[in-house]
């Protein structure tokens, strides 16, 4: 026995108690036009707009929607657009965090490549200040010419500072020098870590699967064009 010889009574009780949503009302109204008839009935739209955008409100004699399904249909606009402006704004605001985040990342660069310069500077001075220091033991402790000797000395009295006091100064700043740039490093790791992740979710955030989808070939226009050749091959073949 063939379903659609059931009486329209037992198809609206099966489509009362079918529990249908939306999209298969409007699925069954497009298969034939005793569904289309029966599924566009006001109870079936009225239960859909009080299940889902509840509570339901009253219908206005004098307003100019006449039906249910009318009425769900207005809702479902605006509750669409009002989610599409919603997922606009969480676009935006991930926007806006990989901004800030591309920001703090460039400063914790600059910031990284500037203990780099500081901590070099440190240890060409902690370098000189070593052959100072073997020059001022030289010049104590060692017989040498009296040219050798006088640059020496000179080298020597230019310190103004002391030279252990320098050189526990400088070992002091090249020790903070490496603290930074390590914190800075991890910083940096970190950062680009929560950088690659928004970039992530943003991505998935602006996916569509049809939009983005890629075009599927055109097996049609291959086959005529591979036939087209076949056919200009055995027209030579013919002639020849």
């Amino acid at each position: 026995m063939s379903a659609l010889l059931l009486p329209d009574e037992l198809w609206r009780r099966v489509l009362e108690i079918g529990g249908l949503s939306y999209k298969d009302l409007c699925c069954l109204s497009i298969t034939c036009r005793r569904l289309h008839r029966l599924s566009d009935e006001d109870h079936l739209w009225s239960h859909r707009l009080s299940s889902d955008f509840p509570p339901p409100p009253p219908l206005n004699p004098s307003s100019s929607v006449s039906s249910s399904k009318s009425l769900y249909k207005l809702r479902f606009e605006r509750d669409r657009d009002k989610r599409k402006a919603t997922h606009q704004r969480a676009v935006l605001r991930k926007e806006s965090q990989i901004v800030e985040h591309s920001r703090k990342l460039r400063d914790m660069e600059t910031r990284l490549a500037q203990e780099t310069h500081r901590m070099r500077a440190a240890l060409v001075q902690l370098s000189d200040l070593h052959k100072v220091s073997q020059a001022s033991v030289a010049l104590n402790n060692v017989w040498q010419p009296e040219i050798i000797r006088g640059r020496q000395k000179q080298i020597v009295e230019q310190c103004v500072v002391p030279v252990e006091s320098r050189l526990h100064a400088l070992e002091m700043e090249l020790r903070l020098c490496k603290q930074q740039i390590s914190g800075l490093e991890k910083a940096c790791k970190n950062e680009k870590r929560r950088l690659c992740l928004a970039e992530q979710e943003l991505q998935s955030m602006r996916y569509h699967p049809l939009r983005d989808h890629p075009k599927p070939r055109d097996d049609a226009a291959q086959r005529t064009s591979k036939t087209k050749k076949l056919k200009r091959f055995h027209g030579q073949g013919r002639k020849s």
